[in-house]
């Protein structure tokens, strides 16, 4: 689409080709910029002026849209993405570039969210003893927002940001202009389409739950999405115990019980999983009221050992998780996992909402707005089953 430039801050980005490609990018990323480093390491890239257009010094992005698609990097640490993602932002600011929006589905240093300080009114509740524990660390969410936008970013587009004080610093840095998409469509899509679970007439035979608290807006956002009547919430209250122990037991809040499970199809709802413990423990309460089937569904999906380890328990039938970590669409990530793990990818789903705010919406993406990535090992994958057979029902 003429007026965007569409770059990654790594070359060969999957985030970034695919987001060139979903929103008509002619030019191939690698004649718009190259990610050049000096033999010093320090990197320096270098928007690339057209060929045959004559245009003046430093005003090579006049009228532009600058997209950076800020993807993770087997090679290359957050800590070097989110400096790139800086100099990428001046690059496009120094040559003229009218708007410069970043998007990073899993956006860094969400993680580090508190400091030894008080913040705005959203921390003005915060007790002593949880200052103590951050004190001498920096409040890293707060400053990569600030320098985000220091160094010429206008938006920041993220996909299911799990920190309500994240979102809120974004929101006043960048005045209003962060956005936090949250799948809930796409999930709820899936589940009704396709042969993942049961879901009954009209849910009932369909649980949804929440490992904790946290996780309780999601599971009512796709629920509310699925549109099922019958469909039922479950809520645990979650208590550490220990460093990575945590004990589980069913709230008030939940529409049911473990002993109502009986023959149901389950599905656990999180935002993120790190090592995969929490949810494991929960799936383990789940299995004593003996349902047909139990699914997890994660956004962002961290493919390291331990998690890779943890989730091949017998005790999870299937994972369900979105491509914010590009890492999770490769095979030898996957592992053994391979065998029960769908990927839903959202470029289409990012790429919708970036038209939608811009204005230049022209429906391609209303009725087709995510991909499916299956490995062949996966039981419910169309080339492990019969001639005829298929993974996905007609919505």
């Amino acid at each position: 689409m003429k007026g965007f430039v569409v770059t990654g801050n790594y070359s060969d980005s999957p985030v970034a080709y695919d987001m060139g490609e979903l929103l008509g990018v002619q030019v191939d990323i690698a004649d718009t910029v190259s990610l050049k480093s000096f033999a010093n390491t320090e990197f320096c890239p270098r928007y690339i002026p057209e060929l045959g257009r004559d245009q003046r010094v430093g005003k090579g992005l006049e009228g532009r849209i600058v997209i950076i698609a800020s993807g993770c990097s087997p090679g290359l640490s957050r800590n070097d993405l989110a400096m790139r993602n800086l100099i990428l932002a001046r690059a496009a600011k120094d040559n003229s570039a009218a708007r410069v929006i970043l998007v990073e589905p899993d956006l860094f240093y969400s993680a580090q969210d508190r400091g030894p300080h008080r913040y705005g009114e959203i921390e003005a509740e915060r007790p002593d003893r949880d200052l103590q524990k951050f004190d001498g660390q920096p409040f890293t969410a707060l400053l990569y927002a600030q320098a985000l936008k220091l160094a010429g970013v206008d938006t920041v587009i993220t996909v299911h940001n799990h920190s309500r004080k994240v979102q809120a610093l974004f929101r006043e840095v960048f005045a209003g202009d962060f956005h936090n998409l949250i799948p809930a469509k796409v999930y709820a899509h899936y589940i009704r389409t396709s042969d993942f679970v049961h879901q009954g007439i009209e849910g009932d035979n369909l649980v949804l739950v929440a490992p904790d608290e946290g996780a309780m807006s999601f599971v009512d956002s796709v629920w509310e999405e699925l549109r099922y009547d019958g469909c039922k919430r479950m809520v645990m209250d979650k208590k550490r115990v220990g460093e990575r122990e945590v004990s589980m037991s069913v709230s008030s809040r939940s529409e049911c019980g473990i002993g109502e499970l009986s023959g149901e199809d389950v599905i656990i709802f999180d935002d993120m999983v790190r090592t995969g413990t929490t949810i494991i423990n929960c799936a383990e309460l789940l299995r004593a009221g003996r349902p047909r089937r139990v699914c997890f569904c994660v956004t962002h999906f961290q493919p390291s050992d331990e998690n890779r380890e943890n989730l091949n328990s017998r005790l999870i039938d299937e994972i369900l998780t979105t491509s914010t970590i590009p890492a999770i669409l490769n095979r030898d990530s996957q592992g053994r996992l391979r065998r029960k793990l769908a990927v839903l990818k959202i470029g289409k789903f990012i790429s919708r909402f970036i038209l939608q705010m811009l204005g230049f919406d022209d429906g391609r993406f209303n009725e087709d707005f995510y991909a499916v990535d299956m490995s062949s090992q996966n039981p419910r994958s169309p080339s492990s089953m019969a001639p005829g057979a298929g993974a996905v029902k007609k919505a």
